[in-house]
């Protein structure tokens, strides 16, 4: 791994979590009407965090759950030989819900485009909003967040890398040179 940079840190990403938290409860009226939704496999533990600092601000939790996004996704078939299919645990009615759908990186838009896909399956929210973590750039859809964490402009030679405490053991958000030297 070809650290470039390291762009947030423990502390960053505790600012960002409980800004964004800040950010859902405003443009929201409240915590009323959202759902938390997290992607998997980073998104769920940022939407996790989310759902704690909405109960710590609001003293309500909202309802939150998990997203498999691995069966819609447009290349699948091509990209994996054996794709690796986890559970979605939504235990909720999302009909007429504000769906406030969380993930680590807007890359290219289709893993977001999977999502709503997968979320439309499930009912007819009165809507979808989408936070991020890391806003990069590249987008191949019009997908646009509602919420970003960070704008972090890349080449089409770096990566943006986020690692949650939970799965990797740290949280950081590292910029990496993919370019083959």
């Amino acid at each position: 791994m070809d650290i470039k940079a390291k762009i947030i840190d423990e502390e960053g990403l505790n600012r960002t979590i409980t800004r964004l938290a800040h950010e859902i409860l405003e443009r929201n009226k409240g915590s009323k009407n959202i759902v938390l939704i997290g992607m998997r496999t980073r998104g769920e533990f940022i939407a996790e965090r989310i759902r704690k600092k909405v109960k710590e601000i609001e003293n309500l939790d909202p309802n939150y759950g998990v997203l498999d996004v691995t069966l819609y996704r447009d290349d699948f078939r091509t990209r994996l030989k054996q794709p690796e299919v986890s559970v979605t645990t939504i235990t909720f009615d999302v009909n007429e819900k504000d769906i406030i759908l969380i993930d680590d990186v807007l890359y290219t838009g289709r893993t977001v485009r999977a999502a709503l896909d997968a979320l439309m399956d499930l009912g007819r929210p009165n809507t979808i909003q989408l936070c991020v973590l890391v806003d990069r750039g590249h987008r191949e859809l019009p997908i646009k967040a509602d919420f970003v964490g960070k704008n972090i402009p890349t080449s089409i030679n770096e990566e943006v890398r986020v690692r949650i405490q939970e799965v990797d053991g740290e949280d950081a958000v590292y910029l990496i040179n993919t370019q083959i030297k």
